[in-house]
């Protein structure tokens, strides 16, 4: 048995800048590929992240800042009216239901399909280098295209679009933004040397290769509020084919930097994303002591196991990943020990409300009884 949830610090309000969240419990980000016409959330996505709205923070699934961000059929994006408007629809419903919620902002880099992309173009890259990694597009999994590296005059459009995207996200009524700094895309690629071969201001060295991630954390938190600004970091996930020789100099480094731009979270992935947590040596205790704001824990946590890192101060929150998906009363089921439902893999990506919105709630499933 764990804690007793009578004192599970999960369970206990926490306050992350400006805002208070009713518990330490995070929904992590997760893509389910349900977007309509023009890349919009649908109003089923306003009905699933309401139905989920009991979590600490809501944070949604990566939403691309640019057509040239997608990798993924049917992901929805933050740079168009619609988009916006389709957003303030979600952010209504959660905010209605007491909860709080912020965006994630994704740019995939070369994990993406010339289908995908403005005029049938390559993905864009750091570096030339195709991935060994799949791509979900026209209802099937299917190889990534081969990217072309960026040039240095397109660097500074990518920030412009992070930048313009949180702006974005504002106005759709989010209580901040995430950015996807991990899991092997765009920024996650210019960092780590197995996907950065440039030799210019961005390729070489640990400051340089962090150079394009932190010149986007500036420019969000600039634009929208540090304490509104969180960045999501996978230090040894190989999630899309993606590797570092020295990860924990990388790192280090990198949230050194995030701490004096005071950014209001960094969400680590611990381990391999979905996947086992000790896949790589990596001192997480070393991110921790580094940075001032929230650390937000992931990966293959369960009750017992954020009691555990929660009682001794190794992270201020928790996010889950799956669970959420089949448990929109996760909170509720976790804090009475419930049983949860089990997870439907063949309704993940794309679709309707089946394995989207129609999982039951404890009271629904005792209500049928």
């Amino acid at each position: 048995m764990g804690t007793p949830m009578s004192t599970s610090k999960l369970f206990e309000p926490y306050k992350l800048g400006p805002i208070t969240l009713a518990n330490r419990v995070v929904m992590a980000p997760l893509t389910r590929n349900r977007a309509v016409e023009g890349l919009v959330p649908s109003p089923l996505a306003t009905e699933y992240y309401g139905q989920r709205a009991s979590a600490g923070l809501l944070i949604t699934e990566a939403s691309q800042v640019s057509q040239q961000g997608q990798g993924y059929q049917d992901t929805p994006g933050i740079y168009s009216k619609e988009q916006i408007a389709g957003w303030r629809e979600v952010t209504d419903a959660v905010h209605a239901k007491g909860g709080r919620i912020f965006i994630q902002l994704w740019h995939v880099g070369r994990i993406s399909h010339v289908s995908l992309q403005p005029n049938g173009g390559a993905p864009v890259a750091p570096s030339a280098i195709a991935a060994k990694t799949k791509t979900f597009v026209g209802g099937t999994f299917t190889d990534v295209s081969t990217p072309r590296a960026l040039e240095p005059s397109e660097i500074p459009g990518i920030v412009e679009a992070f930048r313009q995207a949180a702006l974005n996200a504002i106005e759709a009524g989010f209580d901040g933004v995430e950015i996807h700094g991990a899991n092997g895309y765009l920024l996650d690629q210019f960092a780590k040397d197995g996907a950065n071969k440039r030799t210019d201001a961005y390729g070489g060295s640990i400051e340089n290769r962090a150079r394009l991630m932190l010149e986007v954390a500036k420019a969000v938190s600039g634009a929208i509020g540090a304490d509104k600004t969180g960045i999501r970091l996978s230090p040894v996930t190989p999630a899309n084919d993606i590797s570092d020789s020295n990860p924990q100099a990388l790192f280090d480094y990198i949230v050194d930097r995030l701490a004096a731009l005071n950014l209001v979270f960094i969400h680590v992935i611990e381990g391999a994303t979905g996947g086992p947590r000790d896949n790589a040596p990596f001192d997480y205790a070393s991110l921790r002591k580094r940075f001032k704001g929230a650390y937000i824990a992931n990966n293959g946590y369960d009750l017992a196991l954020a009691n555990k890192v929660l009682d001794a101060d190794a992270a201020d929150l928790i996010a889950f990943g799956k669970l959420f998906i089949a448990n929109p009363d996760l909170v509720e089921r976790l804090k009475t020990g419930a049983p949860l439902n089990e997870l439907d893999r063949a309704t993940l990506y794309g679709g309707g409300e089946k394995g989207y919105t129609d999982y039951p709630t404890l009271k629904a499933a005792q209500a049928a009884e």
